[in-house]
């Protein structure tokens, strides 16, 4: 099965549900919270890194909490990654493992982390992309944005008239619709994730002493890679430098790469390869300064003391890696994200190297603002390695795709290793110490390794 990239929302869409009397209560002193996701947005090192990507805002957030070099997703898409991250299950148990599954039509009563604050008094909205929202017709997207089980309200954006106005192209000729790029017109609000951003202090700036749990979903740097003609001009293309595979890496597994889109990229040349990431490293750019004006606001009304933030991007993603142009494989690029959590009390300006998952985000967060953690999920509080980043917290993170109905690989990142085991008995393992960029398999030369690790991931609850 192929996995389609999630689309821009429509049209402007603002659902409501009336504010319990809990939230309408005089102040108390639970700490807020700023939930920010960032869609495809992949973490340092390869190209990313050399093509020196400005980020300025994620460096300021990092000075202010402790930002985790080795956190990884449970599945390397849009909607299986969100649907697990946000009850603190493994895709192995939410069953959800596609763009097209709704999280309540799955698990009804499931409880999810803004629920868990909204039920206790906290006032709970969301802003642009939280949950999944690709192919909800207009009837369906209350559901998809999860109202009234989630948020008291919950509202998606769509470009203005003017921001759909830009200079741009498809890279694969139409063959892949969502390959696109354009310098738009107009200025960062005439984007979603400026509106996002525009609404999110609002409602900061609005909600006063009242504690909040506030979900802002930035869409870039995900396709279509479109984002006001300034962040463009950043990255000259004559600056940028294309990734280049060592020519005796192993070649990847039938089941490795997503199917579909290999024929696509293949036949880039490196025209495109440099459109392809001058436009995504543009599209971070934009996303970053957006990023910044909600800083902005919690710099304005001193809540960094009362307000815990958390980072993350949904899924890492490869920018020519493999000559990869996507997310949805079980290599580091796509399995490893960013990931920032600062907090009342915990000291600023640190790195954990610490191997932590998405699932552990749940109970993390309800643990720093007082709330007892719901059993049964699948993670554990990094309040630990908040208050001492070289503390060890984990031996393994794990990570599933699928491809179509009854094929799927699973994959188990150790301190040294990396080992996917797929459904057709196909393994791979790379050692992290000598390869990090997971250039050549070596799973036929380390058989007690394999076995130790095929065991790790036979401990996970049963898929399919």
């Amino acid at each position: 099965m192929k996995y389609l990239p999630c689309t821009l929302v429509a049209s402007l869409l603002t659902f409501q549900a009336v504010l319990p009397a809990s939230a309408q209560q005089k102040p108390t002193a639970k700490p807020n919270v700023l939930f920010i996701v960032a869609d495809d947005f992949r973490d340092e090192g390869g190209v990313f890194t050399h093509a020196r990507v400005k980020l300025p805002n994620l460096a300021r957030l990092a000075a202010h909490g402790v930002r985790f070099e080795r956190a990884y997703v449970q599945y390397p898409v849009c909607n299986p990654s969100r649907s697990s991250l946000l009850t603190g299950l493994r895709p192995e148990q939410t069953k959800i493992v596609n763009n097209t599954t709704r999280l309540r039509s799955q698990l009804p009563a499931v409880l999810t982390l803004p629920q868990y604050f909204k039920e206790n008094g906290w006032h709970a909205e969301a802003f642009g992309k939280l949950y999944h929202l690709s192919g909800a017709s207009e009837a369906e997207k209350a559901l998809w944005m999860d109202l009234p089980q989630s948020w008291h309200a919950a509202t998606a954006f769509s470009p203005t008239k003017l921001g759909q106005k830009n200079e741009g192209r498809n890279l694969t000729g139409g063959t892949l619709p969502w390959c696109q790029w354009g310098m738009a017109e107009g200025g960062d609000d005439d984007q979603p994730d400026g509106q996002t951003a525009a609404a999110v202090v609002k409602l900061i700036e609005q909600q006063g002493s009242n504690p909040w749990f506030i979900g802002c979903g930035f869409l870039k740097p995900h396709d279509p890679f479109i984002a006001p003609k300034k962040y463009f001009e950043l990255y000259p293309p004559e600056a940028l430098t294309l990734w280049k595979d060592p020519v005796d890496m192993t070649a990847a597994p039938p089941l490795a790469l997503a199917g579909g889109y290999q024929q696509a990229f293949d036949k880039f040349t490196d025209k495109e390869r440099l459109e392809f990431l001058r436009a995504y490293c543009a599209t971070a750019s934009y996303m970053d300064a957006q990023l910044g004006r909600v800083l902005d606001a919690l710099d304005r009304g001193k809540l960094w003391d009362k307000t815990v933030v958390v980072f993350i991007g949904d899924h890492g993603y490869h920018t020519g890696e493999r000559q990869w142009w996507n997310k949805n494989t079980l290599f580091e690029r796509s399995c490893r994200a960013p990931l920032i959590i600062a907090a009342p009390g915990i000291k600023g300006g640190k790195t954990s190297r610490s191997l932590v998952e998405f699932v552990d985000l749940f109970p993390t967060v309800a643990e720093s603002c007082g709330l007892s953690v719901p059993t049964g999920l699948a993670g554990k509080s990094l309040r630990p390695v908040l208050r001492d980043p070289k503390r060890p917290f984990k031996d393994a993170a794990f990570t599933l795709v699928t491809r179509g109905q009854s094929r799927y690989g699973q994959s188990v990142r150790t301190e040294r290793w990396r080992f996917t085991q797929w459904s057709d008995g196909t393994n791979e393992l790379y050692d992290h110490n000598s390869d990090p960029e997971e250039n050549h398999n070596v799973a036929t030369q380390h058989p007690k390794v394999v076995a130790e690790l095929s065991a790790k991931l036979k401990a996970l609850p049963p898929y399919p």
